[in-house]
């Protein structure tokens, strides 16, 4: 899942995205309210995550209501220095999902990331199945037929990405904007090379077993064909 970050402290901002991407998820820095409302107009992210004081004439409460103005319902958590009854009322009347205080510990922001992450009208279950196959997004876990496989956090976000759109033929494009992030030095072949390390621990040791992972040549990819549970 891709994630922006809308903060100007650099310090703060480049901690969070280290701590997410520890947790296999894609993020992108903005560092201003011009740049970020920019990113969150033209990219679809599955979460925003806004400082509200900013500097310059956009900051954080003008994000959120143009973005809700402009019909677009990403999630999104404010952060702030300001713990008044009033300004958390204010950010949450823009349009905002969930407000954090600063200071605040990563644990505390992770846990509403990820609350946050559920919430949406297409449910973001935290475990998915399809046929044999089962990840569990919470823990980390990827089984099938019970044993478990391991994936490198890379290889855990593209399965999961997958796996949360079964049946559906997703380009490598659309792979690119969700499982990694502006900084990623992504090559021509990068979403290829992912595809069949995933291919030879989810498909290849289970020759019993039907492939789950197909190539739609000059389309893209998609899981669990048109049988798929």
């Amino acid at each position: 899942m891709r994630i922006l970050i809308v903060e100007d402290d650099h310090k703060i901002a480049t901690a969070l995205k280290k701590g997410l991407e520890q947790e296999s998820f894609a993020v992108d820095l903005s560092f201003n309210g011009e740049d970020g409302l920019g990113s969150a107009m033209t990219i679809k992210y599955d979460l925003i995550v806004l400082d509200r004081m900013l500097p310059g004439k956009v900051d954080g409460l003008l994000i959120c209501k143009k973005l809700r103005e402009s019909e677009i319902h990403t999630p999104i958590l404010i952060l702030t220095a300001k713990d008044k009854t009033r300004d958390k009322v204010e950010g949450l009347n823009m349009g905002a999902d969930d407000y954090l205080v600063k200071p605040f510990a990563f644990e505390e922001f992770l846990a509403r990331v990820k609350a946050l992450l559920r919430r949406p009208a297409k449910s973001l279950n935290q475990v998915l199945q399809i046929n044999d196959l089962i990840l569990d997004s919470e823990k980390f876990v990827v089984k099938r037929f019970d044993k478990t496989i391991k994936l490198s956090r890379k290889e855990f976000a593209l399965l999961e990405y997958l796996m949360r759109n079964p049946k559906r033929i997703i380009s490598k494009d659309m792979i690119i904007n969700h499982v990694w992030d502006f900084d990623a030095d992504i090559l021509p072949n990068t979403v290829e090379v992912y595809i069949g390390y995933l291919r030879k621990k989810i498909d290849k040791p289970f020759v019993e077993a039907k492939n789950l992972l197909e190539t739609i040549h000059g389309f893209g990819y998609r899981i669990g064909g048109s049988d798929a549970v």
